[in-house]
């Protein structure tokens, strides 16, 4: 019951969403090559984008309720079940003119590897949060909207000026329900653009470049939290199909709206994290290849601006820094000093290595037949080779670079049809020197040896992606939490600091300074402060002797103050440090101190 109700609140949310999607949608020109599904896909991915900005408006002038969240919701509804009948009857249409080719045995191998890999990204999402970045900043933030019903500045937590677009979506999750919710949101911006790279697989390439393709993306995400880079990546994805379906409008002018549908995507996707933005060279090249018209650009620039202008115009007077607190060395530092720009790139820095090694086959894409004989694929490969390099020059940092992951698993799948075409022609040129060789043994026995080692291989590798996906997927059940005391258990066990920080937050004590416990704020007292970066930086006060750094926080209203049992040698046995702070509650590896009245 507790997957029912999680899964049926997800449905009710998809059908919304594709209810206003598809009523914006109808009023552009079809686009040049029709597909039902991509194009249902595409629908739902604007009705969230749609919401997005709804949201933000509600939050803006303070309205952001629950009340007007479920509004907007029926409405959904009800204009997706007014719509209903007649995209029904243009699906029969379009599966009319379809002529299905049979699957081949290899495209079945690939489906079957298709829905083993989707296992237990079915399952993922059902686990309480558990993730340090969403426990740091992502549903923080989204509490703090959900109760306040608007947009503010919580200066506490670590990116308090970030776009917050798709959090705005966690923040309306966790007024009509739990906060495993979220993970359903952060989830289906996966499950989109697996559909999505699915169908373009279909319809660019082959059936298996499809399975290959979603089966990596699949692979590559993680369903299990509630971060914002894979709604980034829907909505670049988003953007570059309606930009490829622009481009192939004859004339390319009658498609400007679908220009327009793509600058707004691409909106959505800067509004919601600064790594979107890196797209824009490669996309203003792109058009202005196609269009130079200035009436154009202003539609595109306006789409573009309608979901992201408010952050950044905030930032912008409120701080200096459109981009804060990344666009310091520019604009000048606020909150952030220079050492905290330092450290946060030296931490960019030891978190950079390679990226997953099932999208490295990227590079043999251009060596197969499908680069020469389809230009969308070359458009995809283009897009790929420039993500890679800005990624390169910039972070290596794999997590930055999963906005650009649907399109490398696409074209990744070219190039492991390429490898595998070539070591298929190896294993042929190798059984055909035998036959020449080996007296008496006809060449066709020697291709049926050959089919069947390839069998048994397919079958040993199913084996082992089955007995994997098995295994996953009973982790991931393991870690679904439907009661309070599952829940408990789960979060002593997986969030360090989970215990004290629910202690202080069933206990009100006042002001409370965390130390070195970022990934447990989100079940501690609201708000909470401490951080290694910004105002709240550790280091402005634990260089203090313990007296000035009990009179310093008292000061600041503080009333007591929260480590791991790692730093209590380092700090709770300087001299003094009794004197001026008392033990408050202690358990599972972290303890907390009330912060003792100064004499005058």
């Amino acid at each position: 019951m507790f997957a029912a109700a999680h899964y049926a609140a997800l449905v009710v949310f998809v059908v919304s969403c594709w209810g206003w999607g598809r009523g914006l949608l109808a009023r552009l020109a079809p686009p040049p090559r029709r597909d039902g599904w991509l194009e249902a896909a595409v629908a739902v991915a604007l009705g969230i984008g749609l919401f997005i900005c709804a949201f933000q408006v509600l939050a803006i002038f303070g309205v952001f309720k629950l009340g007007a969240t479920l509004a907007v919701i029926a409405a959904g509804v009800v204009v997706a079940a007014l719509q209903l009948p007649s995209w029904l009857r243009q699906q029969r249409a379009l599966r009319v003119d379809a002529v299905a080719a049979p699957w081949t045995y290899f495209e079945r191998i690939a489906m079957v590897a298709l829905v083993l890999v989707a296992l237990p990204a079915l399952v993922a999402p059902l686990a309480p949060p558990a993730a340090f970045d969403e426990l740091m900043y992502h549903l923080p933030y989204a509490r703090e909207v959900a109760q306040q019903g608007s947009l503010g500045i919580h200066e506490w937590l670590r990116y308090p000026w970030f776009p917050y677009n798709y959090n705005l979506l966690y923040a309306a999750a966790l007024q009509v329900g739990d906060d495993v919710l979220p993970h359903f949101l952060n989830a289906l911006a996966g499950g989109l653009s697996v559909v999505m790279i699915y169908r373009l697989g279909m319809l660019h390439a082959n059936r298996l470049t499809a399975c290959i393709g979603a089966a990596i993306w699949l692979g590559l995400g993680d369903y299990s939290n509630a971060l914002i880079d894979m709604g980034v990546a829907l909505f670049a994805l988003t953007a570059c199909v309606s930009l490829w379906w622009w481009r192939e409008s004859q004339p390319v002018h009658s498609g400007m709206r679908w220009l327009g549908l793509a600058a707004f995507c691409l909106g959505v996707a800067a509004g919601s994290k600064y790594q979107a933005l890196v797209f824009m060279p490669l996309v203003a090249l792109f058009v202005v290849w196609h269009e130079r018209r200035p009436k154009a650009w202003a539609l595109a620039l306006v789409c573009f601006l309608i979901p992201c202008i408010y952050w950044y115009a905030r930032n912008a007077v409120m701080t200096g820094d459109p981009f804060n607190p990344i666009g310091a060395r520019v604009f000048g530092f606020s909150e952030w000093i220079p050492a905290d720009y330092v450290q946060q790139l030296a931490d960019v820095r030891d978190h950079a290595e390679m990226p997953n090694a099932l999208i490295w086959s990227v590079f043999l894409a251009p060596f197969g037949p499908l680069w020469k004989r389809s230009a969308a694929v070359r458009a995809a490969g283009w897009f790929c080779f420039y993500s890679l390099a800005v990624w390169v020059v910039t972070s290596r940092y794999p997590r930055y670079l999963t906005a650009s992951f649907p399109l490398l698993a696409m074209t990744a799948a070219i190039g492991w049809q390429v490898l595998f075409g070539w070591i298929a022609a190896g294993v042929r040129r190798l059984f055909g020197m035998k036959a020449a060789t080996t007296e008496g043994v006809p060449e066709l026995t020697n291709r049926r040896s050959a089919a069947r080692i390839g069998d048994w291989v397919v079958v040993l590798l199913l084996a082992v992606l089955a007995a994997v996906s098995v295994r996953q997927t009973a982790g991931k059940v393991a870690m679904i939490s439907p009661t309070p005391e599952t829940r408990e258990a789960f979060l002593r066990k997986h969030v360090p600091g989970y215990a004290v920080m629910d202690y202080l937050r069933q206990h009100p004590t006042g002001r409370v300074y965390q130390i070195a416990l970022n990934e447990a704020i989100y079940y501690g007292p609201n708000p909470i402060w401490g951080d290694t970066l910004g105002p709240w930086r550790y280091a402005d006060f634990l260089l203090l002797t313990p007296g000035d750094m009990a009179n310093k926080l008292a000061k600041l209203g503080f009333t007591a103050i929260v480590m791991p049992d790692h730093l209590a040698p380092t700090l709770a046995t300087r001299a003094g440090f009794d004197t001026h702070f008392a033990p408050l509650f202690a358990q599972d590896g972290s303890r907390a101190y009330r912060i003792l009245p100064t004499a005058p």
